[in-house]
């Protein structure tokens, strides 16, 4: 099993998460965060005075998916999440050892 985490445009959601449920994956969680990577933010003006605004709203979608979905989940993502400009965003992948259904108790890919 593997963690796939994805930091992405906020207007790019619905895109992402069709994509995701045409290629067969369910279930993801969605947070709302801030951050910078190479574009380091952007300047604004308020009242007149100029600031710098150095954390960008972004969203992170993450999902635990089989080894053989991985692949398929991050073209998914790659492909509906694309803008071509800087700050698209990234795809983090992470091993999972284990995973448990509360419910139930069941483990491991039952539990996805």
């Amino acid at each position: 099993m593997q963690k796939v985490e994805a930091v992405i445009r906020h207007f790019k959601l619905e895109d992402v998460k069709e994509a995701l449920t045409a290629a067969g994956i369910i279930g993801m969680t969605v947070s709302e965060v801030r951050g910078f990577g190479r574009q380091r933010g952007h300047k604004e003006q308020y009242r007149g005075a100029e600031y710098t605004v150095d954390f960008l709203p972004k969203l992170k979608i993450e999902m635990v998916v089989n080894d053989d979905d991985v692949t398929k989940a991050v073209q998914a993502i790659t492909e509906s999440a694309r803008t071509g400009r800087v700050g698209d965003g990234k795809i983090f992948v992470t091993p999972v050892a284990d995973v448990i259904r509360i419910r139930t108790g069941e483990s491991g890919g039952e539990a996805i």
